[in-house]
Parts: structure tokens; C-alpha cells; sequence
């Protein structure tokens, strides 16, 4: 086979409909994971595939397999006509997602239909959509089951099944529903395990399910694009790394970033302390509907927001067009999130920017385990900034909200003093330091009628029954019929 450098997408052979969506594209040359992978596909081979984050993966699977297909494209109404004929797997919405947008405008111009279902959204859209039938079926693994488990979706004419970000998969808990998926598809099958790294699991996962599979690695394993610039910043203390985000998105001037953390909480409470120092922030992790989601990306995408707070929930499969750097607010616990993470700039070829956070003390030892999975060393710089601004700003908006001490006459409980005599500890956020919350002194003001208030109706005490006896209006109150 020629070269990398000297394939174009035109001497793979493909359909008449396939090359002409992919022309219009703009895709000429392929990247090397589409060079290799592209003509071992279209054979039949099963693969596992390994390559940088954002080096075109997806079309590396997509194009091979829709040129496959396209002896069952047809264009009858006939739900039936269009059985699921390959299944593909991704372990977040949003990957899913990006496939689905992808495999879509490659197949623009075919009669194949595509469909994506994933959680977190209605079902209903998704039902409608399968029983309109479909060739490409892109999913998550619980919402692909939930749906067979309604008989929305048979897989029984599936010729394709491929995994995408299959370590991705493992880490999150996934095996068993794949065992499952696995199970419910026929047994002669193409099969394709495509990922940025491969772990030993992931290795022996592939043997469980992949024949005689075609090995493809562009690159060596679990390495970051040479594209990118990575720079570790040392910061004294976890309360200065908020401090550093903002320094250095401003002292590089940088117009796009993604900031990662490992906690959801985190990534909103960094969104709102980078919003209240005059960043366009904005955050998005899994407590997020997928509508809020979808909206936050694409508000990311078109340059609305400018720092996108995230989990690691968006770090595998989003393709953000020359995205020009990423912070890693927190260092991952699973070093091999960290190729993900900075998989998100330098795509492509591109130059990109993935700065780190550690804190003396506290990350050596994360920090080490990325350095040992890169097999090169990163460097490192003291980054001081000062945090005391900060904390002058929230001390006057805690002593505005705590000074209630005239709100009955003037008296101060001992409570109150106590927390005004120990001001620093309620500067740290101390809880005993904290004053009573506010109580409106109408409250505890005596009732007094007002004068433009009628005196209520009362009646004589002569209308009362002489004995006292109430049978009659309870007898009604009851149901019953009263006694003549």
C-alpha cells in the first residue's frame, strides 16, 4: 500500500454518493489511522484500532462501513426494507451524538438511513424514529437495551457491530450491558474496537469477541498528539487554583478553553467564581439535562461562552473545530483521561495548548502516573497569584448578610457578639462564627386590629339550644337527616 501521505480519498474506491458527500466535505487526504483502517474494513476484517484522539476515528469506521451497506440501500417506505444492519456503540450522549452528525453527512447523499438513541432525552422521538426503520443504528449501551427491552429495535440483521472509546466503556461500568449487546446480535459478524488508548482489559475484552482481528496503531499507545503544548503549573493551595484559571486564560489570551475538574459540584462552583471574575463561563457534567447540555455546547461552539467548565463526561468525542487550548483544573485520577482530555486540542494536525494544575502536596503522585503513561517527562512551573482579593470581596458580602444585631430594639444576643468578636474565624468560613439569620421584627409584634376593620358578626347567646346540645348540626354534619 502507498504511503500515507500519498492516499487520497478518491483511491479507496468508494461509492459515487459516499465520495461526492465526502468531496463536499472538503476531505482529501486521510489521516493515517483513515489511510490503514479504510481498506481492511471494506474487506470484512474485524479490527482493533488505536490513534490520537482527534485524528478522524470515526470516519475511519463510518465511510467503510456505509460503502458495505449500500447493497441494502433502498428506497421503499417500507419500514422492513431498512433492518438495523450495524450497531454502534459510544459511551456518552455526546459522542454518540458526534457520530450520529458525522455518519449522516457521509451518508447524505445514499438512500441508508441513520439513527441515534441515548439516554437522558424522551424516548418517544426515538421510538418513532426506529419504527421508521433505519441501517445505522448509533446508541448508548442502557438506552439501546432499555429500547429492545420495549421491542423498539430487533438486532438480529446486524452485520456491523463497532465499539468506539471502548476503554471509555470499561471505566464507566459498561461490560455487562456490552456482554449483552453482544449477545443479542448474530453470531457471523464484522466486528471493530476503535479507541485512543488500549489497556491490557481492553485488550483482553477484544479477545473475548473479536476473530483473527487486524491490529491497527498509528502512534504509540496512550500518547498525546506531538501537536500540543503541555505546561504543569505548581500552585501553593487548592484556593489558588481558581486564582491561576483566570490568570492564565488572560495572560494568554485565550478566546476558547475547556477547563476539566473530576467532580460535578466542582465544575459549577468553578463556573460561577469564574463568571463572578468577569469570564464568560459555563458548565456542563452529568447533572445537566441533555437539553442543557446540547444548548451549552452549542453555545460554546458558536463563541457565545467562551470557557467551558467540564467533567470528563465531554471529553471523549467532542470535535470542536480548532480548539485552541484546554485546562486541566484538576489532574485526572485515571491518567489515561488525561490523552482525552488534551485530545480535545490539537486536532487534526493542529498546534493546541493543554495546561495542568498541581498542588504542592497533593498531586505529585497523579502527576507521576501520567508521566509514567507518556513515557516522557512534563514540565513544570511555579505559577504564585494571589487569592486575598477574593476573600476581601466575600468577607463584606458574609458581614452584610450576618449584621442583624438591631433588629429588636438594639439588643445583641451572645450569639451574635461571638461571631462579630471572632471576625477571622468567620473570614475562614467558620460555622459558629455564622450570625442568626434575619427575623423581620413584625414578627414579634403584638396583634392590633386595624381601625378600618369591621367588628366580626356574633350572635346572641340566646340562639344557642338551651341544653347545649349540638345533635342537629352534627346529625347534618355527619350525613344524616336531622330528626323532626
Amino acid at each position: 500500500m502507498p504511503e500515507p501521505a500519498q492516499v487520497t480519498f478518491a483511491s479507496f474506491g468508494l461509492a459515487e454518493p459516499i465520495q461526492r458527500a465526502v468531496s463536499e466535505l472538503g476531505y482529501v487526504t486521510p489521516t493515517p489511522i483513515q489511510a490503514q483502517a479504510i481498506p481492511v474494513v471494506m474487506t470484512g476484517r474485524d479490527v482493533m484500532g488505536a490513534a490520537q484522539t482527534g485524528t478522524g476515528k470515526t470516519a475511519g469506521f463510518a465511510l467503510p462501513i456505509l460503502q458495505r451497506l449500500l447493497v441494502h440501500a433502498n428506497t421503499s417506505a417500507s419500514p422492513a426494507r431498512h433492518p438495523v444492519r450495524a450497531v454502534v456503540l459510544a459511551p456518552t450522549r455526546e459522542l454518540a451524538d458526534q457520530i450520529y452528525a458525522n455518519v449522516r453527512e457521509y451518508a447524505r447523499h445514499t438512500p441508508l438511513r441513520t439513527t441515534v438513541v441515548f439516554g437522558g432525552v424522551d424516548i418517544a422521538p426515538q421510538i418513532a424514529a426506529l419504527r421508521q426503520g433505519c441501517e445505522v443504528l448509533i446508541a448508548t449501551p442502557g438506552r439501546l437495551l432499555g429500547h429492545v427491552g420495549q421491542r423498539t429495535v430487533s438486532l438480529g440483521q446486524a452485520e456491523i457491530f463497532v465499539m468506539d472509546e471502548a476503554d471509555r466503556m470499561l471505566d464507566m461500568g459498561f461490560l455487562p450491558d456490552i456482554q449483552r449487546i453482544i449477545n443479542l446480535l448474530p453470531v457471523k459478524r464484522q466486528n471493530l474496537m476503535f479507541s485512543a488508548t488500549f489497556s491490557e482489559e481492553i485488550r483482553k475484552l477484544a479477545a473475548s469477541f473479536l476473530k483473527h482481528p487486524v491490529s491497527i496503531e498509528v502512534a504509540r499507545r496512550n500518547a498525546a498528539a506531538d501537536t500540543v503544548e503541555q505546561v504543569v503549573y505548581r500552585v501553593s493551595s487548592v484556593e489558588a487554583k481558581r486564582a491561576a484559571v483566570a490568570r492564565l486564560i488572560r495572560e494568554r489570551g485565550l478566546t476558547q478553553v475547556i477547563v476539566f475538574t473530576n467532580t460535578k459540584i466542582g465544575a459549577s462552583r468553578l463556573a460561577r467564581e469564574l463568571e463572578r471574575d468577569g469570564l464568560n463561563a459555563s458548565a456542563i457534567h452529568g447533572d445537566k439535562s441533555q437539553q442543557e447540555r446540547l444548548a451549552t455546547l452549542e453555545s460554546f461552539k458558536k463563541g457565545e461562552v467562551s470557557v467551558l467548565v467540564a467533567t470528563d463526561v465531554a471529553a471523549r468525542g467532542l470535535d470542536i473545530a480548532e480548539l485552541p487550548a484546554v485546562i486541566n483544573y484538576d489532574l485526572p485520577y485515571s491518567s489515561e483521561d488525561y490523552v482525552h482530555r488534551i485530545g480535545r486540542t490539537g486536532r487534526a494536525g493542529a498546534s493546541g495548548v493543554a495546561l495542568s494544575l498541581m498542588v504542592a502536596g497533593n498531586d505529585e503522585r497523579l502527576h507521576a502516573d501520567i508521566e509514567k503513561l507518556l513515557k516522557r517527562k512534563l514540565p513544570v512551573e511555579v505559577l504564585e497569584v494571589e487569592t486575598a482579593d477574593r476573600g476581601e470581596r466575600e468577607r463584606p458580602r458574609r458581614d452584610h448578610d450576618g449584621d442583624f444585631g438591631a433588629r429588636s430594639g438594639g439588643a445583641v444576643s451572645d450569639r451574635e457578639r461571638a461571631g462579630r468578636a471572632g471576625s477571622d474565624r468567620e473570614g475562614r468560613g467558620s460555622p459558629r462564627a455564622r450570625p442568626a439569620a434575619p427575623v423581620d421584627p413584625f414578627f414579634y409584634m403584638p396583634y392590633v386590629p386595624s381601625e378600618s376593620a369591621e367588628p366580626a358578626e356574633t350572635k346572641p347567646a340566646a340562639a344557642r339550644p338551651a341544653t347545649g346540645r349540638s345533635r342537629r348540626p352534627v346529625a347534618v354534619l355527619l350525613g344524616g337527616s336531622p330528626h323532626k
